[in-house]
């Protein structure tokens, strides 16, 4: 009889063992194989260099993430423009995308500081300020709702037309494009006595193209003039950037935070990356592109020697002004970026001259 109570709870041990095995192995086989899909979307055509990088930093998270990540790839506007695509991410029906600043502002205005016309005198000082005031950049994306993955550049931005441009008057002559929407656009135009014709990027196109356009003129980085076929439909171009236009890389807090702490590593590590990549892809990007438009006819004029300096920093800062009275770049955020680049180039006044380098893709104001 003893035997016998002995046996029975060896086999009721047995079974608990057992279940508890099943149980473990079954909640195992369902954790490897949550998968999350991210659909993502982007302005950018297929075929450019800019989205190889895209194409490469998917195949990474799918490959590192051992499949759990899996991407859906809507590229060349085929959900819209930005305002569209946040719409869709906020009802979720995307998760994340590439932004230009145009975008950006409309998740966290202040980050377009980095975007005030004649602001930086090169790369270096873009570069360090950015790094610099990254943290509360990120903080402000979380704070309205998204993730920052990685912080990419579009480049220096040019004016294109069908028209000569010589000045600032010839300018507000035009049939300027104004992306229709931006805060930044409306008060540097406003800022300057120019009245811009508003389009969705998604008409540019169209309008340059057709007989008798709302559009002469455009602004976009040489990169860009060539990916959006612009550029077939301009003759002129100035060598004086209005910016270094920014970009984002950013998902939805929904998305990012239903993920795994490995997973959330995985997408900020190569976001970054990516990110820096875009950016130095840009750079080098734009520089060629403007040899490839002056070979398609492009003439590129109005350079900074032949520009009152005083004419378009007053500009710049009425338009900081209006941006500041709207909040839509609080002047506590100028107040800091404009610290650190005076600290930045204080340090630079200190070091030791250094044998002259080759100048950026945008000449630069002496």
């Amino acid at each position: 009889m003893v035997l016998n109570i002995h046996r029975y709870r060896t086999a009721k041990q047995l079974l608990r063992l057992t279940s508890a095995c099943i149980l473990l192995l079954c909640s195992q086989a369902s954790l490897a194989e949550q998968v999350y899909t991210l659909k993502f979307a982007t302005l950018m055509p297929t075929g450019t260099a800019w989205s190889k990088l895209l194409d490469n930093w998917v195949k990474d998270v799918e490959e590192k993430s051992n499949g759990r990540i899996k991407f859906k790839m809507y590229s060349g506007g085929v959900m819209g423009d930005e305002p569209d695509v946040l719409r869709k991410i906020r009802k979720g029906q995307l998760h994340g995308g590439l932004f230009t600043g145009y975008g950006i502002g409309r998740i966290y205005s202040p980050a377009r500081v980095l975007e005030m016309p004649f602001l930086f005198k090169s790369v270096d000082e873009s570069d360090h300020v950015r790094e610099k005031i990254m943290p509360y950049l990120e903080i402000g994306f979380r704070e309205n709702g998204f993730e920052l993955l990685g912080w990419p550049e579009v480049g220096f931005i040019h004016f294109f037309s069908t028209q000569r441009i010589t000045s600032v008057d010839d300018i507000r002559n035009l049939r300027i494009w104004l992306w229709q929407g931006d805060p930044l656009g409306e008060a540097f135009f406003k800022a300057a006595d120019i009245n811009p014709i508003p389009l969705s990027i998604m008409d540019v196109y169209t309008q340059l193209s057709a007989k008798h356009g709302s559009i002469d003129t455009v602004y976009t980085s040489t990169f860009g003039a060539i990916a959006l076929q612009w550029y077939s439909k301009l003759k002129y171009a100035t060598h004086i950037p209005l910016t270094n236009a920014i970009g984002g890389i950013i998902v939805s807090n929904r998305f990012y935070n239903k993920l795994p702490a490995d997973l959330k590593k995985l997408l900020k590590d190569s976001g970054k990356k990516m990110g820096d990549e875009i950016r130095l892809s840009a750079r080098e990007e734009n520089k060629k592109s403007i040899n490839l438009l002056e070979k398609n006819g492009i003439e590129f004029m109005f350079d900074w020697d032949e520009v009152n300096m005083k004419e378009l920093l007053e500009i710049r800062d009425n338009a900081a002004l209006y941006l500041e009275q709207t909040n839509y770049i609080p002047a506590s955020m100028f107040t800091k970026t404009k610290k650190m680049l005076a600290d930045y180039r204080g340090q630079q006044a200190t070091k030791p001259v250094e044998p002259a380098q080759p100048p950026d893709t945008a000449r630069q104001p002496k």
